[in-house]
């Protein structure tokens, strides 16, 4: 039987939601996921990422809908974090991109932790330097390293994982 406590529970109920009903996300939430985020560790504390908040009336939610296949994620999201790494600040890619990388799980845990769904698009880093442009920012300034769709779920999510056996190279000792 698992450990339990609040955050293990969290890591095992959070779950990709990709379809959210009508109701609105609160400024206030939304400030609580990006603080998350923010508190998240980097190496050397460089904390390069950025967010960008765009709402269902921004018109540069339309262009950045048209870079991915996943466009009725993000047409149906309620608030969208566009989560860059400001070039200025990197000290190392793989570091930055792995701090980035947590940033995005406090982000997706503390949407959880309020009874928000939500869901990490990392398919769009494929169009990176035309959805930096969209949004009116400089592609030499920005790296996108994802965009975080969030409503209140309008779904159950689902996930299976591999049993802990399979991915241990070696036995526990």
């Amino acid at each position: 039987m698992p450990l339990e406590n609040p955050v293990l529970t969290a890591i095992r109920e959070r779950r990709s939601i990709r379809r959210y009903s009508a109701d609105s996300v609160s400024r206030e939430e939304i400030e609580a996921i990006l603080e998350a985020g923010r508190w998240a560790p980097s190496g050397l504390n460089h904390q390069a990422w950025r967010f960008l908040v765009l709402r269902p009336d921004d018109p540069r939610r339309d262009a950045l809908a048209g870079l991915t296949k996943y466009a009725h994620i993000l047409e149906g999201a309620k608030a969208l974090v566009c989560v860059f790494l400001d070039r200025s600040g990197m000290y190392h890619p793989m570091k930055d991109h792995q701090g980035a990388g947590a940033c995005l799980q406090n982000m997706l845990l503390a949407a959880h932790s309020l009874g928000l769904g939500a869901v990490w698009i990392g398919e769009i880093v494929n169009q990176e330097p035309r959805v930096t442009e969209a949004l009116g920012l400089n592609p030499a300034d920005l790296e996108l390293q994802a965009v975080v769709a969030l409503g209140r779920p309008d779904q159950k999510g689902s996930a299976d994982r591999k049993p802990l056996a399979q991915l241990l190279l070696e036995d526990i000792p």
